[in-house]
């Protein structure tokens, strides 16, 4: 059963203070019943949710344009009585967002170019994700210098419009608002830039990000690189966007790597290759097999999960070479992952190991610092420490032979940090380096900071860029 307003009345989230008779714990969606991230008809009262079953959802107006005519009768209210006191109040802001953007460099002033994200509702963990591949070069300038794609054309251009998923993904790219935003945020703006054009994308092909509630910044990344090397390999509107790939000679054919189907941007930047060994202890036999990935995601051994600050005594801190120890240690697989040998013929005990194939041009290590326990998702919040400059990863290497000294080093480019206890709650920051000065980015706030700030942060996600040219450093 389908709301018969749903196309054209409007909908909202429940708010139980706004509806004291009905909780929105107690709503639930009248097609799949289910009580997640419920939305209400204001005109005939049904509840549906947007998910998969339900795949409906509304957003920003209705069809006739009511929503967009009630703010444009209350504007024209405002101004008429404010337009003075506003004009003045936005003048002050403007000073003061100036003044706050000036920083000394050798002796003199100058503007703060980066341009903060402004947060849509608990969008604080796309902001930092966006922010941090901002920052990474070479991605970046892929994505601002491919052509434009007109979206919508005629009389619908330049309008908000209501969108359900029944009217199919052709009307959206995802690469193309990732673009454009890529674009705004470094153009010296004065005032945060509203990614809204973005999000409403990814509401329309990842339905699991759709809603207000705190997300996992890494699982966002993940989706995010995944849709978008998708929509790279199959182009858009009939335009290859892969072949500029093909024409860029610093992402040359040895750099790629290649994960559901043909290379793109994606992978060629963030893709590499492991190798998984399994020896049988039963007869020794060995299995080996080739795993692209695009990120690592890294254990924080046990025994420094109760150390939650750099200064705290009692042991030894925790660094990022112990969690990548513990990745490539050889490990015995315990009863629930038997191994089933080919050659016994039934599951055996084994031991596995991973060895790094191939090291990726940008290498991204997430730090799993959520746990599941039995009736909740826990947080580990030990720091790590990491190194800003120097990270050498040829011991993690299956040929390290093979590989040149400066070929394995990698500088940090940014790293993403969870405030809170909960995956569910606290609030996402980056910090993340430009043109050799390092900003730190709170949704819509960006403030120069310094490298002893950026190492006492509690990392989530850490991008490190290969480095290519000599300099002298300390290694991990």
């Amino acid at each position: 059963m389908e709301c018969p307003h749903l196309s054209s009345s409007v909908c909202i989230a429940p708010d139980s203070a706004k509806f004291p008779n009905g909780s929105p714990s107690s709503w639930c969606c009248s097609v799949c019943r289910s009580n997640k991230s419920p939305w209400v008809c204001l005109t005939c009262s049904s509840v549906h949710c947007g998910s998969y079953r339900c795949d409906d959802f509304v957003i920003n107006d209705t069809k006739l344009g009511l929503v967009q005519k009630v703010r444009e009768h209350l504007q024209n209210l405002e101004n008429s009585a404010f337009t003075a006191d506003r004009h003045r109040k936005r003048k002050l802001l403007e000073n003061s967002s100036l003044n706050s953007k000036l920083l000394k460099v050798n002796g003199s002033t100058t503007a703060i170019c980066a341009t903060g994200l402004r947060n849509l509702g608990n969008t604080c963990f796309m902001n930092a994700i966006l922010q941090s591949l901002s920052n990474i070069e070479q991605f970046c300038c892929y994505f601002k210098e491919l052509p434009a794609v007109e979206l919508r054309n005629g009389k619908t251009a330049g309008r908000r419009t209501y969108h359900t998923r029944s009217q199919g993904d052709n009307n959206v790219s995802l690469v193309e608002e990732f673009r454009k935003t890529l674009c705004a945020l470094w153009q010296g703006s004065q005032t945060a830039f509203s990614p809204e054009s973005l999000f409403y994308v990814v509401w329309k092909i990842m339905p699991n990000f759709r809603g207000y509630q705190q997300q996992d910044a890494h699982e966002f990344m993940r989706y995010l690189l995944d849709h978008l090397h998708l929509e790279l390999q199959g182009g858009f509107n009939g335009i290859s966007r892969s072949s500029i790939l093909q024409e860029n000679s610093t992402l040359s054919a040895s750099n790629k790597c290649c994960i559901n189907g043909a290379s793109t941007a994606v992978t060629a930047i963030f893709g590499g290759i492991l190798q998984n060994e399994v020896n049988c202890l039963i007869c020794g036999t060995e299995s080996r097999k080739f795993d692209p990935f695009l990120d690592l995601s890294l254990d924080i051994p046990s025994q420094f999960r109760n150390k939650r600050s750099k200064n705290q005594e009692n042991g030894p801190v925790c660094s990022l070479r112990d969690c990548l120890r513990s990745f490539t240690d050889l490990e015995e697989l315990d009863e629930t992952e038997l191994y089933m040998c080919h050659k016994c013929k039934k599951k055996q005990k084994s031991t596995k190991k991973f060895w790094i194939q191939k090291l990726p041009k940008v290498l991204c290590l997430h730090l799993k610092r959520f746990h599941w326990t039995a009736y909740l998702r826990n947080k580990v919040d030990t720091y790590v420490e990491f190194p800003l400059r120097g990270l050498d990863m040829k011991c993690y290497l299956l040929e390290p032979e093979n590989s040149g000294p400066e070929n394995c080093l990698y500088d940090l480019a940014a790293v993403v940090v969870h405030h809170g206890s909960g995956v569910g709650s606290g609030h996402y920051t980056a910090y993340a380096t430009h043109e050799g000065r390092w900003f730190h980015f709170n949704d819509s706030t960006v403030t120069l900071t310094d490298e002893d700030t950026v190492v006492k942060a509690k990392a989530y996600i850490l991008f490190y860029v290969e480095r290519q040219a000599k300099a002298g450093s300390d290694k991990l």
